[in-house]
């Protein structure tokens, strides 16, 4: 008996052991889960106390009311814009300052009524909501807003936020044409196409993009979202062509083939060439036709695409056709724990512009919340949640393509709402719940990281082929 406790003693100093190992090294073990009831995995996980910034009390300082980097100036233009410095792309701020954009998804006031209760009960006014959560996002260090947010109230608040706009060009051309739907997440189309070769849609774009002229000279705005998360298939053409005889998208496909295969060609000649190929096609006339809209009636912010998603992450085609429009490049990216620096990288150099990626989370067992909608997988803590934010984040800063982040999103979703999208409805995905109540270990592991990103970016930049 006293064998086997002495080898149950020194097998437990073991694992006490490696463990105090792991926790120095930076690298530590998160369980996640990727749906409720599903088996939970063991995920390495970078911290930053992988990192020798993280053993001082050093962070970002002298920075300007934008939240740029003083230190580091180029050409002001009065407007944002992106520029690539030797290897690394940055944003450039208003005021010539070298800029990374950290960001949270729908900052705005909840509807349902439990949370329309809290907000009553915490903020008693609209202002009162403005000061107090404008000054905790900059307590976070973070300096913006994503997509979905009250940006006509936040942006008067006594320190702002650099904000984006999302538009939804195709969406709402889908809403007066009809045949769009919702789906989880996104808006749905017959057959996932587009309405992109409908002769009405050039001429909507330009008509809608008037809405732009009223923030056109607003400094604090970065720039436009056209929609978000549409299909770009590999398929694309297979579908138009099961699209009605009458459909423009349908004519489209079929004129397309048959200039390229003859006219008795079927769907039987497609090659996957051709489906690369006439995706490439789609995404340039999209892309084309929106962002003209956009530069026509504001050349002065940044278009930031149509936030790519899914699939169409693999498809270097769909990259590089947006590329000749876009300035920076959005991608909605989920179902990874660590990002791809390989994908990173193909991203950024086929479109030849920097990435933001502006939806990412993951959601929290100790919640309260059932967590059946939504992308984002299941850890067991907000901790947890906290780890995963600094092992994607510091992924992002050591690829050198991407220039900022949004994190889905400001508040849990509210489950006695009944009037919302079908992935926003039972989930922990904020970094306050529905009640307004802040996940403090979620939010101090985020403040870790955002308030040293300039020295995280020297950091990986000093480091590089070590």
């Amino acid at each position: 008996m006293k064998t086997l406790f002495k080898k149950f003693v020194l097998a437990l100093s073991l694992v006490v052991v490696a463990g105090f190992a792991q926790a120095e090294s930076g690298i530590v073990t998160v369980e996640v889960q990727v749906a409720p009831g599903k088996s939970w995995t063991n995920y390495p996980t970078r911290t930053l106390t992988a990192l020798p910034v993280s053993g001082t009390n050093e962070v970002d300082s002298d920075l300007d009311q934008y939240g740029g980097w003083l230190a580091r100036k180029v050409k002001a233009t009065g407007f944002f814009y992106p520029t690539k410095m030797g290897d690394r792309w940055w944003l450039v701020d208003p005021q010539g300052c070298l800029f990374l954009h950290k960001g949270i998804v729908a900052v705005s006031p909840m509807g349902g009524p439990n949370a329309e209760a809290a907000f009553k009960a915490k903020f008693g006014s609209d202002s009162n909501w403005v000061a107090g959560t404008s000054g905790l996002l900059h307590s976070l260090s973070f300096n913006g807003l994503g997509a979905w947010s009250d940006t006509e109230r936040l942006r008067q608040a006594s320190q702002p936020l650099v904000y984006t706009r999302i538009w939804d060009f195709m969406s709402s051309y889908g809403r007066k044409r009809g045949g769009t739907y919702q789906q989880s997440g996104h808006i749905g189309y017959p057959k996932d196409c587009i309405f992109v070769f409908d002769p009405e849609f050039e001429k909507f774009c330009d008509s809608y993009a008037r809405q732009l002229i009223k923030t056109k000279d607003d400094p604090w705005l970065l720039g436009h979202f056209s929609d978000n998360e549409m299909p770009f298939r590999r398929d694309a053409i297979i579908n138009y062509l099961q699209l009605p005889e009458q459909d423009a998208g349908y004519q489209a496909a079929l004129a397309w083939l048959h200039a390229r295969h003859g006219q008795r060609a079927t769907v039987k000649d497609i090659t996957d060439q051709d489906q690369k190929d006439f995706l490439a096609v789609i995404t340039d006339r999209y892309y084309r036709i929106v962002s003209t809209a956009i530069k026509k009636h504001d050349p002065n912010h940044l278009f930031l695409g149509s936030r790519f998603h899914g699939g169409e992450l693999n498809y270097p085609e769909v990259f590089k056709a947006a590329g000749a429009y876009v300035d920076v490049m959005a991608v909605n990216y989920y179902r990874t724990w660590t990002p791809s620096q390989e994908k990173l990288v193909m991203w950024s150099r086929e479109a030849g512009r920097p990435i933001l990626i502006t939806e990412w989370y993951v959601k929290g067992a100790d919640s309260g919340m059932p967590n059946n909608s939504g992308a984002g997988w299941i850890v067991k803590s907000q901790r947890d949640r906290g780890l995963f934010y600094q092992n994607f984040t510091l992924a992002l800063l050591e690829s050198k393509v991407c220039v900022g982040w949004h994190w889905f999103k400001y508040s849990d979703n509210d489950p006695s709402e009944p009037n919302t999208d079908p992935s926003n409805r039972d989930s922990n995905k904020g970094i306050v719940t529905f009640r307004y109540e802040p996940y403090s270990a979620l939010m101090d592991a985020m403040k870790s990281v955002n308030a040293r990103v300039y020295l995280l970016t020297d950091y990986f930049d000093r480091t590089e082929g070590q």
